[in-house]
C-alpha cells in the first residue's frame, strides 16, 4: 500500500508539474510578444502565477491571475467551438479601450490593412471622416463628392446607431468597421443634428481623394487641403508653382472639414508658409520627452508682402490644426470661420506581430506659442459662420469674407 501510494504521489506530483510547465509556456507564448516591446515591465518572483510590476508607476502592480480563471473557464467548460486568436484579440482590445480614449485602439488585421489604405489616398465606404467628441460618434467632414456629402451628411452631425446598433458605447474602430463596406452595398446611419434626427441609406462607393486643388478667384490664389496624406507635400508644391505663375494677390488656404492626417505632411504644408522657427511641439502632459518640430526653410510662400488667410471650422482637426495653428502664431496669416475640432493627441502606430495594430496616444501637440489644441481647438481671429441656410443656398460667406480681408490688404 505504501509503494502504491508513493506512486501515486510522484504520478501527482508529475501531473502538477506538468500543468505548471503547459500554463508557464502558455502564459509565455501570449506575452513574450508584448514584453519584448515593454522594458518598463518586468516578472515578480516567488508567485505561481506572475505578477507584473509596472516601474513607471511603483505604487501599481497587476495581478493576472482573475485573467487566466477567466481563460481556464471559457477554454475548459465552454460548450461549443472556440476561436482562440479571436479570444486573444478579443482580450487586447478590451485592454485598450478600458484606457478610455477614442484614439488609443487596438487594430486586428482588417482594420489595420484600412487604416494603412487611408494613409494612400484611397477608401472604400461613405466617405465621412468620424471622431469621437463630447464622447459621441461625430462626423468631422465628409469627403467632397462622396456619398456621405451627396447625401447631405456635414461636419458636427452625430452618429447615433450603425445598422440598428447603438453607436454610445462603440469604439471609434468598431464604428468605422461597421460604416465601411464593399462597393455598391448600403449602410444605415441615424445621425443627429441639433434637435432633429433622421436615418439616412447610403450606397458604399470606391473613393480616391486628390488631398490638394488650387483655383484662382479675383487674382486671389486659392488651396483647398482636404487631408493630409502621403500625396499631399508633392501635390502642394505643384499647388504654389503654379500660383506663383500666375502673380496672384493673395492667398487663402482652405483646411475647412480637413480631419488631418501624417504630421510630416502637415511640416511640409506649413513650411510653404512659416519662413523658420518653430511649426509644432510634440510632447507629455507632465512636460518630459518635448520634441521641437521646425520649418525646412524652403517654402515658397513665406513672404509677408502676400496676404494669407487660412480657413477652418469644426471640421477642421488634427494635422489641419498643427498647420493653421503654425500660421497663426507665427502671425504669417489671420484664420477665418469657426473654431477648430481640438484634436491634438498624437498617435503611434506599434505592430503587434499578428497583422494586426496598436494605436496609442504618446503625446500631445502645442502649437509654436505653447498653446495646447487638444479638445480647445483654435479660436480664429475673424469669425464668420455658415448656416443651414446659407448652405441649402450654396453660399460661402465664409470664402467671402476671406476675399473681403485679402482685398483690404492688396
Amino acid at each position: 500500500m505504501e509503494k502504491k501510494a508513493e506512486k501515486e504521489k510522484i504520478k501527482s506530483s508529475k501531473k502538477a508539474i506538468n500543468n505548471v510547465v503547459i500554463g508557464v509556456f502558455i502564459f509565455l507564448a501570449f506575452f513574450s510578444g508584448w514584453f519584448l516591446g515593454h522594458q518598463d515591465l518586468k516578472f515578480q518572483k516567488g508567485k505561481i502565477i506572475p505578477q507584473i510590476i509596472n516601474n513607471n508607476s511603483s505604487t501599481q502592480s497587476v495581478d493576472f491571475s482573475p485573467f487566466w480563471r477567466a481563460w481556464d473557464l471559457v477554454t475548459k467548460n465552454y460548450d461549443g467551438n472556440l476561436d482562440l486568436k479571436k479570444l486573444v484579440n478579443g482580450a487586447i482590445k478590451g485592454m485598450v479601450n478600458a484606457v478610455g480614449d477614442p484614439y488609443t485602439v487596438y487594430m486586428d488585421p482588417e482594420e489595420t490593412k484600412n487604416f494603412e489604405t487611408d494613409l494612400s489616398g484611397s477608401i472604400s465606404g461613405i466617405g465621412a471622416e468620424v471622431g469621437i467628441k463630447d464622447n459621441r460618434l461625430t462626423i468631422i467632414a465628409p469627403v467632397e463628392d462622396s456619398p456621405a456629402q451627396k447625401i447631405g451628411l456635414r461636419s458636427g452631425d452625430v452618429i447615433l446607431s450603425i445598422n440598428g446598433d447603438d453607436t454610445a458605447k462603440m469604439s471609434l474602430s468598431e464604428a468605422v468597421a461597421k460604416i465601411r463596406g464593399k462597393e455598391g452595398t448600403s449602410v444605415k446611419l441615424s445621425v443627429k443634428r441639433g434637435n432633429e434626427t433622421k436615418d439616412y441609406e447610403i450606397e458604399r462607393a470606391n473613393i480616391t481623394v486628390k488631398s490638394v486643388k488650387s483655383s484662382v478667384r479675383d487674382n486671389i490664389g486659392i488651396i483647398e487641403v482636404s487631408s493630409f496624406d502621403e500625396n499631399t507635400a508633392q501635390l502642394m508644391k505643384e499647388a504654389t508653382n503654379d500660383l506663383l505663375s500666375k502673380n496672384v494677390k493673395g492667398l487663402i488656404l482652405d483646411l475647412r472639414d480637413n480631419p488631418g492626417g501624417l504630421l510630416d505632411s502637415a511640416i511640409s504644408v506649413s513650411s510653404e508658409f512659416v519662413k523658420n522657427g518653430v511649426v509644432v511641439i510634440e510632447r507629455k502632459q507632465d512636460g518630459s520627452n518635448q520634441e521641437v518640430f521646425k520649418a525646412s526653410g524652403n517654402g515658397k510662400l513665406t513672404d509677408g508682402k502676400i496676404p494669407l488667410t487660412v480657413l477652418v471650422n469644426g471640421g477642421s482637426a488634427s494635422a489641419s490644426e498643427i498647420v493653421a495653428g503654425a500660421i497663426q502664431d507665427t502671425k504669417r496669416g489671420v484664420l477665418i470661420g469657426e473654431k477648430t475640432f481640438g484634436k491634438g493627441s498624437v498617435q503611434q502606430i506599434e505592430s503587434l506581430g499578428n497583422s494586426g495594430s496598436l494605436r496609442i496616444t504618446i503625446a500631445h501637440w502645442y502649437t509654436p506659442n505653447n498653446r495646447n489644441i487638444d479638445k480647445t481647438g483654435l479660436t480664429p481671429d475673424i469669425e464668420a459662420k455658415t448656416t443651414d441656410q446659407d448652405f441649402s443656398q450654396n453660399k460661402d460667406p465664409q470664402m467671402d469674407k476671406a476675399i473681403e480681408y485679402i482685398n483690404s490688404k492688396s
